[in-house]
């Protein structure tokens, strides 16, 4: 399997020549979106690029209710899960370092009691197959909704067994990127943030940033100069409700989903990757290849379809005979319901940005995949 998706990765390191897009896709995938997101209402942002050309990129809806900003490609979200890329990047860089090495032991790192994290490695937290169950449901709700990384981690000295043997099944796992942020800390010798910014953003040539508490009321001002979304839900008589921090549980844990960004920064990501700024080729392909399938585990629902693995901070649908390769990650926090996948034989990138989670993220994803050809 990977010898398969290597030779596909390969061929996407090759600038091919493409055609515009045609207008009738533009103009599909408009009224798809129009559909979807109306513009009195939480919205989302679209991009399409293929190559280097950017061929779709609209904004729809509101950013904010309050406001009536609307949403554009200039607007940040919370990015939620899609964030862990960015914290495996970091592992990553570190074991190119010689800081640590993907097969080293938890235990090597963490003084937890229990002898079976003798048995956890890097990779396995990396991977979402370590085993180690998720606890933090017995904490309080208040203790819940306004969770720091180090409130997320708590439970773990006190985890006295495991799910299963590690390396072994797929179950997605929050807590435990939690852990790698923390890893990242101790083996850099900076704060994660800082770490972050200098390690992963910077090179990218990226504005990105992670959650604190008072970012939702900056809004433009000087110190967040950045438009910012927030997140909606509604209730039964279809009334929007603001659904973020203070309403979302764990919402403000970074490593294992706290990045806002917008749109176009994340193109700049992409580009990085391409472009091994952040991280060499075979780490990149290592991070790009499956590891433990998702098809199937009875542990954990979250994008558990047919043909799905999970790499090292990434989805991956390796190609079959009516498919290609898509290697994507999915975000949830709050009313913020993002996708972020990339498409190796094409050089293509879809993102889908936005702050409402009444709608069928995998279906849209299709649907963009036919109108340009992914």
């Amino acid at each position: 399997m990977k010898r398969i998706l290597f030779s596909f990765l390969a061929l996407a390191t090759l600038t091919a020549c493409h055609q515009p897009a045609e207008p009738e896709a533009i103009r599909a995938l408009d009224s798809i979106c129009s559909a979807l997101f109306s513009s009195d209402e939480p919205g989302a942002a679209v991009l399409v690029m293929k190559d280097d050309s950017v061929l779709f990129d609209k904004g729809y809806g509101l950013a904010d209710l309050g406001t009536q900003a609307p949403i554009d490609g200039n607007t940040f979200f919370n990015i939620a899960s899609v964030s862990k890329q960015f914290t495996a990047v970091a592992i990553l860089q570190l074991a190119e370092e010689g800081l640590l090495s993907l097969n080293d032991a938890v235990a090597q790192f963490f003084p937890f009691p229990y002898a079976f994290w003798k048995e956890v490695r890097i990779k396995h937290l990396l991977s979402h197959c370590s085993g180690v169950p998720d606890l933090r449901g017995d904490m309080p709700l208040e203790a819940k909704r306004y969770a720091t990384d180090s409130t997320a981690l708590s439970y773990l000295p006190k985890v006295n067994e495991l799910h299963f043997s590690p390396g072994s099944c797929y179950e997605y796992m929050n807590p435990t990127y939690v852990l790698l942020g923390a890893l990242v800390e101790q083996r850099s010798e900076q704060p994660f943030s800082t770490y972050m910014q200098e390690h992963i953003f910077a090179p990218a040539g990226m504005h990105a940033f992670y959650f604190a508490d008072s970012i939702p009321a900056l809004g433009t001002s000087a110190e967040c100069p950045f438009p910012l979304a927030h997140a909606y839900d509604y209730d039964t008589t279809h009334l929007w409700y603001e659904y973020d921090y203070g309403e979302e549980t764990f919402f403000a844990t970074r490593p294992d989903g706290g990045i806002y960004t917008s749109t176009h920064e994340f193109v700049k990501w992409e580009q990085a990757l391409r472009n091994h700024k952040v991280l060499t080729e075979e780490s990149l392909l290592e991070a790009w290849s499956p590891q433990i399938r998702v098809t199937g585990s009875e542990w954990s629902d979250y994008q558990n379809r047919p043909n799905t693995w999970y790499g090292l901070g990434w989805f991956i649908e390796p190609p079959t005979d009516s498919t290609k390769t898509v290697i994507y990650h999915t975000g949830d926090n709050g009313g913020f319901q993002i996708l972020a996948a990339r498409y190796p034989e094409d050089n293509g990138l879809v993102l889908v940005f936005s702050n409402r989670s009444d709608w069928d993220r995998y279906a849209l994803m299709q649907q963009i995949e036919h109108l340009f050809d992914f």
